[in-house]
């Protein structure tokens, strides 16, 4: 079975991947692209994401292996850095982050993940449109039918202009849930 997800938040896309486990249907591959692969299963699975910065191939292995001899198999997920994906059948050792210390640069590293994609995004949103404005300077002074036609006919470019800057909001507000859960952790 296939479904196609795109997920923007790491902890609802390990909670719905855990969702898939609960009704009877186990990860075997995710692709870029946001296409799921599942296979029917009878047996209880559980599923986490753990999101890596880069890693040289000897780290990767490294860190391959330690997850490996606690029972976990890795699913996907690129060796340059990104979200790890791992698996293995549900037992009384379900969390991958054994400790405090763990969780706590868990965060961490969602927060850089975040603040560079929203300063990715603010870059695209600034450059090629720093001298135009939402819709083409000629709509306002058009009338009647003539003007509602190139305003719907615009308006999907428009909101393709501000997809950029809804992507900062975005990736500034999981910034600011994963500074909220650091911060907590570092507080206790």
């Amino acid at each position: 079975m296939k479904k196609f997800k795109i997920f923007f938040d790491i902890e609802k896309e390990e909670q719905w991947l855990n969702e898939q486990l609960q009704k009877g249907y186990r990860c075997t591959n995710i692709s870029g692209l946001g296409i799921y692969t599942f296979e029917k299963t009878d047996k209880r699975h559980v599923i986490r994401l753990d999101y890596q910065d880069y890693f040289s191939k000897k780290k990767f292995k490294d860190y391959k292996g330690i997850y490996e001899d606690f029972g976990w198999s890795y699913i996907n997920g690129s060796w340059l850095g990104g979200i790890r994906y791992w698996q293995k059948e549900d037992d009384a050792q379900n969390e991958i982050f054994s400790d405090r210390q763990s969780k706590s640069n868990y965060y961490k590293r969602l927060m850089g993940y975040s603040f560079w994609l929203g300063m990715l995004c603010l870059a695209a949103s600034y450059m090629p449109y720093k001298d135009s404005g939402l819709y083409h300077e000629g709509l306002w002074g058009m009338k009647g039918s003539l003007f509602w036609k190139a305003f719907l006919f615009e308006t999907p470019f428009a909101f393709l202009k501000l997809l950029p800057v809804l992507m900062v909001v975005f990736f500034g507000t999981s910034f600011y849930k994963a500074y909220r859960k650091y911060s907590m952790l570092k507080e206790k």
